[in-house]
């Protein structure tokens, strides 16, 4: 784990999390559109990684009550407000997006569903997680991303106040997603599009079955 990374997220949002639900709700726009087109079987293994209050997991949780959750997070203070939001309705741990092990942590080497919402765009070595990710799509598997888009359908004022304000938190969009995820076509089905002119962006990676 990254402790200088660690120490600035805990910092960032030690008390930012108690208002974190509140206030992103307004411009964290799709992760609700990601939730419904996730999709998972029954029975299925969902992991979200970064996964903050636990936001997203809850609603997973109520719209895929058959799936199994697994969320895990570098900051242990949002661990906090996951572990009170979620209960025992998901296995939750403190891990590296960049580097951990699904069955070190949960006993879980490979998932159905993984989630990265809106959280690239705050992770140093992006890249790094988005790999992590990919590697432990169980065949059948999806992954599904959500982030800021590079806002260039909208007004050159409103993408600079944007930025700004972001970058009050540490966030910083991810201009190459696209090509990024493009770069996994040898492995998966890649599916990128735009939300919101350009506001956001959507990715899928489906992992072909080989079973």
């Amino acid at each position: 784990m990254t402790s200088t990374h660690a120490h600035l997220m805990d910092a960032t949002y030690r008390h930012q999390r108690l208002i974190y639900d509140a206030t992103r709700r307004y411009y964290l726009l799709g992760r609700d559109h990601l939730i419904s087109d996730l999709a998972p079987p029954p029975g299925a293994t969902v992991l979200e990684i970064a996964c903050g209050t636990g936001r997203n997991l809850a609603r997973i949780a109520r719209h895929y009550p058959e799936c199994s959750l697994f969320g895990l997070d570098i900051s242990q203070e949002m661990l906090r407000s996951a572990r009170a939001k979620l209960g025992t309705g998901a296995r939750l741990e403190r891990a590296d997006a960049c580097a951990f092990d699904g069955a070190t942590l949960f006993g879980q080497p490979q998932f159905d569903r993984i989630v990265l919402s809106y959280s690239l765009s705050m992770i140093p070595d992006w890249q790094a997680a988005l790999s992590r990710a990919v590697d432990h799509l169980a065949p059948g598997g999806q992954l599904h991303i959500v982030d800021f888009g590079n806002q260039a359908h909208l007004p050159g004022w409103f993408r600079s106040g944007l930025r700004a304000w972001l970058a009050r938190f540490h966030v910083e969009p991810r201009a190459a997603l696209q090509w990024s995820v493009a770069a996994y076509a040898d492995q998966c089905r890649v599916h990128h599009r735009s939300l919101y002119r350009d506001y956001a962006q959507y990715a899928v990676l489906s992992r072909p079955n080989h079973r």
